[in-house]
């Protein structure tokens, strides 16, 4: 792992997104023939496969789009699939290595309620991991965030897992790709990561759908453990779940250029009364403007008689086609607090750049006024 790594990760191009979409539609069309793709899916639990035919149909077509042994589609969307993923693998009381960064507030969740023990660890620093492979052998799973959990992670999640292979290849790797699958060049099981979850309803999807890809004997037990017709992804959502997810690439591609043409031009100060503009991966890939005076929430305020969203769904969800003006995550106001005051977190979804500079030129001098 370098030393000098970028806090930023590093997103598809709108051709990269287009090859990844043409390879979906590929991998469908090898599963559906004699226009059965026009048929949208069935319920229960189909004799032949324990769930829906057409949601198991679906999950082939994942897992070869995405070079996995399996797939699960689950209810509760990216938490759902990250806590059926550990109930495989751990038992109550069992360690898990984590990151020393803010861990995700449903994440944090999933461990009190499960009783899982983390142990916390620096990935920005590979001896960091590796005092840990070797000091904490009790250790059940190394869990790694694909996301930035705070401004200054730099670890690179391909080395990450090579590295953890490396010394501990009997540890099981379950990554959270949610906000980085089908936006990155890969996901934890591309390179080489037993497990991979992340949630539909970031793509574009129907709320409330997880995706699990890895290992076979992994998911063949989510799927026994998941024996009831009420429990199910259903068929018709699984069809309207993939249909979603061929849009999903190239649609957030463009949406990474507006975000990049939108840092670009705020620091070439087209918008007066910012401090510092910076991009951060702090869940999705947002602009992140620091104000020169304490007047955020005001601004915030103001943003949404202009038609901004303040707030946000599922994080590029399909309802989210509005910017969003919002104060920044969490998990960075817990390095920052003082950003509560001062900070704004940008993200034009299917916005331009141009649409969010001028909503944030009006509210910006709103509240400037007010305050």
């Amino acid at each position: 792992m370098t030393n000098e790594q970028s806090s930023i990760l590093k997103n598809m191009t709108v051709e990269e997104a287009t090859q990844l979409q043409h390879r979906l539609v590929d991998e469908i069309s090898k599963e559906f023939s004699n226009n059965e793709f026009f048929q949208v899916g069935d319920v229960g639990l189909h004799p032949g496969y324990k769930r829906p035919k057409m949601t198991a149909k679906v999950e082939h077509v994942l897992q070869q789009t995405f070079d996995a042994e399996a797939c699960a589609l689950v209810r509760g969307s990216g938490t759902g699939a990250i806590r059926l993923v550990l109930s495989v693998l751990l038992e109550p009381g069992d360690a898990c290595i984590v990151h020393t960064g803010p861990m995700y507030p449903t994440t944090k969740e999933t461990f009190r309620m499960m009783g899982i023990q983390p142990v916390a660890v620096n990935f920005n620093k590979p001896q960091s991991i590796l005092e840990a492979l070797k000091h904490h052998e009790e250790a059940k799973v190394f869990f790694v965030q694909h996301a930035r959990q705070q401004p200054t992670d730099t670890y690179d999640l391909r080395e990450v897992i090579h590295y953890v292979k490396q010394h501990r290849p009997d540890l099981p790797i379950v990554v959270d790709d949610n906000y980085c699958a089908m936006k990155m060049k890969g996901i934890g099981v591309q390179y080489g990561a037993d497990y991979s979850t992340f949630s539909g309803f970031k793509l574009l999807g129907p709320t409330g759908i997880g995706i699990i890809l890895g290992k076979k004997s992994g998911v063949e037990q989510i799927h026994v453990r998941n024996y009831s017709g009420g429990g199910q992804v259903q068929g018709f959502e699984a069809h309207e779940l993939v249909r979603s997810l061929v849009m999903a690439p190239v649609m957030l591609a463009l949406q990474n250029q507006q975000v990049e043409e939108l840092y670009t031009r705020l620091n070439q100060g087209e918008v007066k009364g910012l401090k510092q503009i910076y991009v951060t991966n702090s869940q999705s890939k947002n602009v992140i403007v620091e104000l020169e005076k304490p007047i955020a929430e005001a601004v915030i305020r103001s943003a949404a008689t202009y038609g901004a969203a303040t707030y946000p769904v599922g994080a590029e969800s399909r309802f989210e086609l509005l910017p969003m003006i919002y104060r920044v995550s969490g998990t960075f106001l817990e390095k920052r607090p003082e950003l509560k005051a001062y900070g704004l977190r940008i993200n034009p979804m299917k916005a331009s750049a141009s649409t969010v500079i001028r909503i944030l030129t009006c509210s910006l001098a709103d509240a400037a006024r007010d305050c």
